[in-house]
Formats: structure tokens, sequence, C-alpha cells
């Protein structure tokens, strides 16, 4: 079949810049056609959703396949064929010619009609449900509209539907209605009631219906479209209302949509709830200046109230479409499959709606690619002549060709999925434009893996030109996407020509990592001093390797080296770190005061040094050290702090070594700090002491107002007061007095308080007891006399029997309890008078 596109625009110049996607695509109808026309001239053709039939101005009918192949041939006449009509079946074809001859005959029976007539035969249309028995019915027309009816004995009865105004130019059937058109304009008749309905006038009389004829179609059983001259109407065939009857059909048509058009019609065709409008053109030659036929155009429209609007417009080139007239043009089309066939003398035209793949063909045109791809992804399963992976490829070399190289690397992972081939071949595409740092960010990294050399040809790039990007690759990278060997040896020989630049550096620790050398990786970091030290020396257990490089570390970051080397003192003994920290003091003092911190006894054998380091680098902290520490010697310490003069530290020293006179005396010489000295008194607690610090101060009367103020609830003040001389000037006394009496009144209050207090609780309390010693106590036979260790209770209750039971609640027999010797009668336990207990104490064992 030749197939070469038709559509072309009016003007080049306006098809070269219009970005708007045609609707339909066409193809000619080739092969037999081609033979066909080769020879003869089309006249007319119906379409059958199995095949078509052609008739021509040879009069002969032609039955093809939707390819153009001829299946059968029929010589009609030898003349022109005016009309073919089909039934729904497409079993029964009816003919009409220019000599007047109709033919209505079945395609697979013996069926068949003959007549001729004495004037031309314009419209043959059978019924569409010929092929059943009850509607043998067809109708001609020529200068009347006749009706075929078979009857009585298979003979066909003719009447006269329609005669005197002029000849029948057109006639579609549908369902029950038939509409046809004369000179006068378009009537439809009701074939059940028998009745024409309506009566559709031809608006421009001016145009010779020969030359202009008019154009009908159905859209659907009830939906007329008419097309004549340059105007369009769209007939609604309704039931008419009982209550409007009267002697009216009951049927009525009413007109809906009505529009004018810009050239001629020569045939229309519904598309959904549009219209496929095939328009006869004239134009003034530019030559000539002459009016001249011009290409044929097929337009679909949007039927608007009174307008319409243009949907696309398309200019067929045909062939011999010089010479045609509105007349030649016909306009048929295939219900089911939306296929539209332009009928010209020379050349049949087939229109198609354009599927998903004429739409990617359009985009990749127009090169929208990005477009393309993406409506072949949503069509993927309906699309047969595009690849998706062909589209994006396509679309990777458009975006190369431009220059978006970013873009055309972005767009390799969503296009080249896990295909390797692909990727290596658009590897060094990249490569030949020499963009590869373009793609390096979107090379797949794990499923799929590319061979190795892909990626150290990238990595050699960046090593070239980009330290910083070669560095975030080694980063991201795994380690196995590329031999490691190779690429170390490629950084070690730029550190030949550049050996302090950091970045390379920190690049080769991190390819000695990869590779498992920890220990050159660690010698790296520590020059570089880099943050990942340490958790690489965690991560790697690279204890051993950093015995010898204690003391960089502590210099890098000596809280985090501390705090490593404690953590794993398994691995790392104290006395190494000590060690190894022997030549810088100051780092020695930070590990051993980390590691007093966490344990007081761990480091015992290096508190003696610590008095030395505290001293040395961190006075603030020796004090609460000497405090805690039961290790340090006190006399080591004792002169190092009365070496430098640390009167604090002396002081504690001195009380701590039990020479608290001394202290006291330090303070109030060295520091002349009353209150502390007063503080110092009361922690020792001891009476000398206060005399000592009374004696010191009875001759400072700063001194004497600070005792004043503070010894009130320690010592006697009438001591102090007592010893102070007649005529001594003492800031603040009569305040000092003053509080010490508030002192001594709040003493009084507080005794007198708590003198109330217990009071009352040994009232509650006394009460408490009498209550219940006053309670019953029970006497069972489990009650043992506690001095016989027998029953209480006798065997035999009808004897008498006396039992004291005490209220410690110990019981005897009267007669184990001994005399008493006393006038008094009063009995007393004899167990709990023997252990001095009172009354009531074995209730609170018992509670106990």
């Amino acid at each position: 079949q030749e197939t070469r596109s038709i559509e072309e625009s009016t003007d080049e110049s306006e098809e070269d810049e219009s970005e708007e996607e045609p609707k339909l695509k066409y193809e000619r109808l080739s092969n037999g056609v081609t033979e066909i026309l080769q020879k003869d001239a089309a006249s007319c053709m119906t379409v059958h959703e199995k095949f078509l039939a052609l008739g021509t101005h040879y009069g002969k009918v032609y039955l093809l396949d939707v390819q153009g192949n001829i299946t059968q041939k029929f010589d009609v006449s030898p003349v022109k064929i005016n009309q073919i009509s089909l039934d729904e079946s497409g079993e029964h074809i009816g003919v009409c010619s220019e000599d007047g001859k109709v033919q209505v005959f079945g395609l697979y029976s013996t069926e068949e009609f003959h007549e001729t007539f004495d004037c031309p035969i314009k419209i043959v249309a059978v019924h569409p449900h010929f092929v059943r028995s009850h509607f043998k019915q067809f109708v001609t027309g020529g200068k009347k509209l006749l009706l075929y009816e078979r009857g009585w004995m298979n003979r066909w009865k003719p009447s006269v539907l329609h005669e005197g105004e002029g000849n029948i130019r057109n006639v579609k059937w549908r369902g029950h209605l038939i509409a046809w058109a004369n000179n006068m304009g378009v009537k439809i008749l009701d074939m059940i009631s028998k009745q024409r309905i309506t009566n559709v006038p031809r608006d421009d009389i001016s145009l010779r219906p020969d030359m202009y004829p008019c154009s009908l179609c159905w859209k659907d059983n009830l939906t007329l479209i008419i097309g004549w001259g340059n105007s369009v109407k769209i007939c609604s065939v309704k039931e008419r209302h009982a209550s409007e009857m009267r002697d009216l059909p009951n049927r009525y048509v009413e007109i809906v949509f009505q529009f004018d058009t810009e050239f001629y019609i020569s045939g229309l065709a519904p598309l959904c709830d549009q219209l496929v409008i095939l328009s006869y053109v004239k134009e003034i030659s530019e030559k000539t200046e002459v009016e001249c036929c011009a290409r044929p155009r097929l337009d679909i429209v949007q039927p608007l109230p009174e307008s319409c609007e243009e949907i696309s417009s398309d200019a067929l080139t045909v062939r011999g479409f010089q010479e045609n007239e509105c007349r030649d043009y016909h306009l048929e089309y295939s219900e089911g499959e939306s296929l539209f066939y332009i009928i010209s003398p020379r050349d049949v035209v087939v229109a198609k709606e354009r599927d998903q793949d004429d739409h990617i063909d359009w985009l990749l045109e127009k090169k929208k690619y990005e477009e393309a791809l993406m409506a072949a992804e949503i069509s993927q399963k309906t699309i047969k002549k595009h690849k998706i992976l062909d589209i994006g490829l396509a679309y990777i070399n458009h975006l190369l060709e431009k220059g978006e190289y970013d873009l055309a690397a972005r767009k390799c992972q969503k296009i080249l999925g896990k295909n390797t081939e692909l990727w290596e071949f658009e590897v060094y595409k990249f490569k030949e434009i020499g963009q590869l740092k373009a793609i390096s960010r979107y090379l797949p990294r794990r499923d799929p893996v590319l061979k190795p050399l892909i990626y150290e040809m990238v990595l050699h790039e960046f090593l070239e030109s980009d330290y910083e990007g070669f560095a975030t690759l080694i980063k991201e990278w795994p380690g196995d996407l590329y031999n490691n060997t190779v690429i170390v040896q490629a950084v070690v020989d730029h550190l030949k020509k550049d050996p302090q630049n950091r970045t390379l550096l920190r690049t080769l620790a991190e390819l000695y990592t990869y590779d498992q050398r920890y220990g050159k990786a660690l010698e790296i970091y520590l020059t570089l001093r880099h943050k990942d030290v340490f958790q690489l020396i965690h991560k790697h257990n690279l204890f051993s390797s950093i015995r010898d490089k204690i003391v960089l570390l502590m210099d890098f970051d000596s809280e985090k080296a501390v705090d490593m080397l404690l953590d794993n003192e398994d691995k790392i003994s104290i006395d190494r770190v000590v060690e190894e920290l022997e030549n810088r003091p100051e780092l020695q003092h930070v590990y051993l005061h980390k590691l007093f911190k966490r344990d007081h006894h761990k480091g015992q054998r290096y508190h003696e040094k610590q008095i030395s380091l505290y001293a040395e680098y961190d006075r603030p902290n020796l004090l609460p050290f000497l405090r805690d520490s039961t290790h340090c010697p006190l006399e080591k310490a004792l002169e190092i702090c009365q070496q430098r003069n640390f009167v604090e530290e002396t002081v504690y020293l001195l009380s701590r070594m039990g020479n608290s006179r001394s202290a006291l005396k330090m303070i109030m010489e060295e520091l002349q700090d009353v209150d502390k000295a007063i503080e110092f008194a009361k922690e020792q607690d001891d009476g000398e002491l206060w005399e000592d610090l009374i004696l010191y101060s009875i001759d400072k009367p700063p001194f004497i107002t600070g005792l004043l103020n503070n010894i009130g609830t320690h010592v006697d003040p009438i001591l102090l007061i007592h010893r102070i001389k007649e005529g001594m000037e003492i800031p603040n006394l009569r305040d000092s007095l003053v509080k010490i009496l508030q002192d001594y009144n709040l003493q009084i209050l507080l005794r007198e308080g708590c003198k109330k207090i217990l009071v009352a609780d040994s009232l509650s309390l006394l009460k408490k007891m009498h209550r219940t010693q006053m309670k019953g106590v029970l006497v069972d036979e489990e009650n043992i006399c506690e001095s016989c260790l027998s029953p209480v209770l006798p065997s035999d209750a009808s004897k008498s029997f006396n039992v004291v039971v005490f209220h410690c609640r110990h019981m005897f027999h009267k007669e184990c309890l001994p005399v008493s010797n006393t006038a008094s009668s009063v009995q007393f336990c004899n167990i709990c008078s023997a252990k001095h207990r009172g009354p009531g104490s074995a209730i609170l064992e018992m509670k106990k």
C-alpha cells in the first residue's frame, strides 16, 4: 500500500511556524484504486465496515477491501455511476447510473432487481435492513422519488413519494426516516406513518443545485446534518406532544445548530460532537489574476447555536484538483473506526484520527522530546510504532546537541535504567565531548554496577582538573566500584607535585581506609588534624596503632582523646598514657584530672605527682583534689602549698593533719578573714579553738564585731563581752548586741516551743497507754503460766482457779507468784521487773 502524507498547509511559511498538532492523518488509497483511476475516474463511493464500493465514470462498480485491493467488479452501465447504496449487513447493493439504469442485487445471493428509466437516475437507497424479508424496500430518484416494495409473488411495486420540485439530488435512509434533497430544499419522510414531517428550504437559491449539490448525513437515528452551498444545518427529529397533534404529523423537526462556512460544502460527517466538513475552495491566481480551483480543505469544527469554532483545517493535495468542481468531491465515513474517505475523480484519500503513535511522531518532529517521552510512558501498552528507550536515547542526543549536558546526564538515570551496555555507551559519548563531569553524579552505584574502568575514567578526569570534585566522588562512591590501588597511585603521583594539598591528603586517607590500610590513613588524619580521626580509631579498633601517637591526639583534641583513652583502658593502659605524656605535663594533668574525676582510686599511684600538676596548671581544682583524695601524701602536699604560699590549701592540710591552731592562726594572720576563721572554728567545734580565736581578736575591733555577730549560738557571748576593754571603740557594737539579744530570745522561744511540744506529746502518749491498759485481755488455752509454764486455764473448767494478768501481758497462776515482802498489796511482773522494763513493754515486743 502506498502511504504518503497528503496534509499540506495553504501557506508553507505558516506550516513551518505552526505549533498546533493536526487532528487527522492522511493516506492515499492505493493498490487496486491506483490501477482503476489510471484508466477511469471515480464518480461515487460508499463505505461499509467490511469493504468499500467504488463507482466510476465508465459505469463500473468495484468492491474493494480497506487497503484498496479489488475483490469484485461489476459492469453495470457504459456511463457514469451516480450512486451506490448498501444495507447495514453489507449483503445487498443498489446502483443507479446516468443512463437510467437501476440495479438492486445480493452480493451473496441470486436476488436481483433491474429497471431502466427514461431519465437519468441520480440516487438510490436500499432499506438499512434490506436483508430481512419484510424490509425489501428501496427508493430511487430522478424527476420523482419512487419507493419500491416487494409484494405478492415477489413482484416489485413502485409508489411515488414526491415529485414536482425538480430532480432528486441526494437521499439518505436511516431507520424509519428518509431524507432527500431536490431543487427546492430537503424533506424528511416518516416511513411508519408515511407522512412527510418537514421541509427545510434551500438558503442560497442562486447556486445551481447540479453544480453545488446538497450533502446529507445522519449522525444518529434522529439527527440529520445538512450542508448546502456554504450553509450547515443540524436538525433534530422530535416527537410531537399529543395535545398538539390535531392534523399534524406525530413528529416534527427542530434546527438546533445553523451556521455558514467560508467555502462551499462538498461533504460532511460527524466526529463525536464535532463535524468534519469537506470544502471546495476557489482562489485568485497570482499570475493570471483569474479565479481557479484550489486544493480542497478538510475542516473539523465545533458547532455552536449560531456559529462554529474551527478546531483544525487541512488543505489536501489530491490529484487533478485544478480541474475539479464542487460536485466532483464526496465525503464518506465509516462510523465504527472514525475513517473519512475523500473521493475525487482521480484520487481517494483516507483521513484517520491520529493515534498516540502519530502524536509522538509529531512531538519528535517538533523536537519536543520530553513530551514525547512522557506520552510514550503513559501509553506504553497501546503504542506499536515507538519504543520508550528509542525516544529516550533520541532525547539524550538532542540535549547533548543543545549543550544541556547536566540535564542530559540526569535523564540518563531514568531512560537507561539498569542497562549497563547503554550506560557505558553513553559515558563514552560524554567523554568524547569532554563532559564526564556532568554525568559523574548520576552514574549508577549499585544495581547495576558498571565496569571499574568507567568509574576510574571519571575519577581521573576530576583528578586532573578538580580536586574538590574528586574528593566528593571518593566520599560518595563505594570503594568497590573501582580499582583502589590504581586510584591511590594516581593520587600519590599528584601529591609529589603538591605534597601539602590538604584535599588530596584527606582523599588519600579515605582511599587507605577503603583499602584497610588504617595505619597510613591514621597518620594522614593526625597530620591534617581531621575530625574523623577518633571515629576511624573506634570503627576499626586502631588502638595498637596510636600507642606512640597519644601526644598528637591530645594536641588535636584533648577532650575527645582523654575520653577515648579512658574508655579503652584495657587496650591502652594508664601507665602507658602517663609515660607517653611525660614530656607534656600540661597534657598529663588533663588526662590524670579526668581519670581522678571518674574514679578517685584508679590513678592513686600518681596522686603525689598530681599535687604538683594541679599547683602548676589548675590551682582551682587543687583544694577539691586534696579533699577527695585519700592517697596523696599530706606532708608533700603541705610542702608544695607552703612553697607556693597557697593559704587556703595550707589551712586545709594543717587542719587535716590535726594542727588546727596553726591553721586558725594562718587564717587570722595571712587571710585576715574573721568570717573564715569563725567558719573554721565552727567546723572544728573545739572550745580551745574558740578561746584562741577570742584571744587573738580581743584587741582588734573589726574582729570583735565579727565574733559578736556569729558566735551567739556556739559560745556564750558573755565570755567575749567580759574581755572587751573599757573605752574600746567597736564598729556597729549596738547592732551586734541587738543581734545577740535577738539570738538569745530566739533560743528561749525555741526552748519553750520544744518544751510545749514535748509536754503535749508526753500527755498524748500517756493517755494512749492508759486506754490500752484499760482494755480487756484475752485468756485462752494457748496461754501459759510464765512461772510453771503450764496452761493458765485448768483442764477441768468446773474447778475454781485464780489467774493474775499483768499489763505487760505476762500471765501467772496466783499460787505461782512469790509472796510480796512489802506491806503494799501491789504486785509486779517478775519477768519485766527482772529486765527493768516498764508495763506494756511486752506489747511493744509483740508489735516489733
